[in-house]
């Protein structure tokens, strides 16, 4: 059982944000107030062609800040793609950088704001405070509403050569400022609306049982579930009501403010595992994952996870558990695949445990699993 003692010390780190309608407007103003005198604008092809990456382009015109548009981004980055967009930031002369995007183009622009600072490959920022100089300004804008790399002091980049994904943890990954605008999120397909949607459902529930936990990262974690668990069915059958895509941008907010200062747990340790090997959409890993890990982790923090099932609805009389309630909500989003149905075969397991016991998401899991805990994890998944 974990003991927590809420007089603790803990350190909190938070980026400033500005949340509503036109947010993402503001991009120019504060590009210019943190002194860019050329900006790298990164993005991807999706969000180009949905017309995002163009109007913060003339958000940051019409404050006179030029800008290069740096596209060459895939879902899940790849360490070639920061180490190209780091050469053009220097070929260019930028001394700022704007994301916007989903997880993958803010990791990647966070990556390259490190490699751009410190003149080393992404690769050797792999773990925790390994940054020793301070990255250029960044501004991010999300279109999403799941990775909150916005706010978070993370990044979750692809080792191409190793296939794996690494996970980067420093203050110095935390955005300057975070334009949190609902608009973007009407373009988002189904698919993405499910799968961002439980990715930060994953974040708040994992970092609601870390052992790193605290009062004020609870709040935030419980509040984002709370929204989740109302927005996010209701925006899969209305996409365009803006309300509720705002209701779900707050969740991602919420999630990322509690795990970006309790960090994470065995869900995401195996998800980055999945997502390194087989080149799988994160969320949707996490979602496949979760209710299983819940299962494995209960009896470490029962009271937690108690918190977290009461939140979502039970029919009268029903006897369920954390992990089934989570799993019941995950069908009713469209989520119905297994591992097997993705892909993944059972002689891939033990490499797969492996390498998710070696992530440092694994650390603060409430509890502490062996190499074989996390093989049979995976095998319920399948």
């Amino acid at each position: 059982m974990i003991q927590r003692n809420q007089l603790d010390l803990r350190k909190f780190v938070v980026p400033e944000f500005i949340c509503g309608y036109g947010a993402l407007q503001l991009a120019g103003r504060y590009a210019r107030n943190f002194g860019m005198k050329q900006v790298l604008l990164v993005t991807d092809p999706g969000i180009r062609a949905a017309g995002w990456a163009d109007a913060v382009g003339e958000s940051l015109t019409e404050a006179g800040v030029p800008f290069t548009i740096f596209d060459a981004i895939s879902p899940n980055p790849r360490s070639g793609q920061v180490m190209a967009g780091a050469e053009v930031y220097h070929s260019e002369e930028c001394n700022g950088i704007v994301a916007v995007g989903g997880g993958s183009p803010m990791d990647c622009a966070k990556g390259i704001g490190i490699v751009s600072s410190n003149m080393q490959d992404i690769l050797t920022f792999e773990g925790v405070d390994r940054v020793p100089v301070p990255a250029p300004p960044l501004i991010c804008i999300p279109t999403t509403a799941g990775s909150s790399a916005d706010v978070s002091q993370f990044a979750i980049i692809t080792d191409e050569m190793r296939r794996r994904k690494i996970a980067l943890v420093s203050k110095a990954l935390v955005p300057d400022i975070s334009l949190l605008d609902p608009r973007p999120l009407t373009t988002m397909p189904l698919e993405l609306t499910v799968d961002t949607g439980m990715d930060a459902l994953c974040h708040a529930i994992e970092a609601y049982v870390s052992n790193a936990s605290s009062p004020m990262t609870d709040l935030h974690a419980l509040e984002a579930i709370r929204l989740i668990h109302s927005a996010l069915p209701a925006v899969i059958e209305d996409p365009e009501n803006l309300e509720l895509r705002f209701s779900t941008l707050l969740a991602s907010l919420h999630a990322g403010l509690a795990f970006s200062n309790a960090s994470l747990g065995a869900t995401h340790a195996m998800a980055h595992g999945l997502g390194g090997v087989y080149d799988l959409p994160h969320g949707r890993c996490n979602a496949l994952l979760l209710e299983h890990v819940i299962a494995a982790n209960y009896e470490a923090a029962p009271d937690r996870y108690d918190r977290i099932g009461a939140i979502f609805d039970r029919e009268p009389g029903e006897q369920t558990t954390p992990a089934g309630e989570i799993a019941a909500f995950r069908r009713s989003i469209g989520i119905t695949a297994t591992l097997t149905e993705l892909g993944i075969r059972k002689d891939a397991i033990p490499t797969l445990a492996r390498r998710a016991y070696a992530d440092p998401c694994l650390v603060t899991n409430p509890r502490r699993l062996t190499c074989e805990d996390i093989e049979r994890i995976y095998e319920h998944a399948l």
